[in-house]
């Protein structure tokens, strides 16, 4: 499965944490069974996103914990558009044929 993780900093941030936050991320690597395919920070510095894919979510609160000091997360599950695409085009050709 594919998950699309956002992080926020926390409004309580200083420098010194937001060093620390670093120092630990320099440490840090991702669970085994974890495949972040992509990290992306935003560049207004509010915070960013990673695309992972993995068959054990547990892994996502695992690699995300030692972080939730400093960040606000949500995680997505997410399909390929053209997945998406075709659901939605089986969910239009059901409604059409209720009548």
């Amino acid at each position: 499965m594919k998950y699309v993780i956002s992080w926020t900093p926390r409004a309580s941030l200083t420098e010194e944490s937001v060093a620390r936050s670093l120092q630990v991320f320099g440490k840090w690597s991702p669970s085994q069974g974890a495949d972040f395919k992509e990290f992306l920070g935003r560049i207004d510095g509010q915070g960013g996103f990673a695309v992972v894919e993995t068959d054990d979510p547990r892994l996502i609160a695992k690699d995300t914990a030692p972080f939730t000091a400093w960040f606000d997360f949500a995680v997505h599950p997410v399909l390929e558009i053209a997945d998406t695409a075709a659901i939605d085009t089986e969910a239009v050709a059901f409604l059409a044929s209720v009548q």
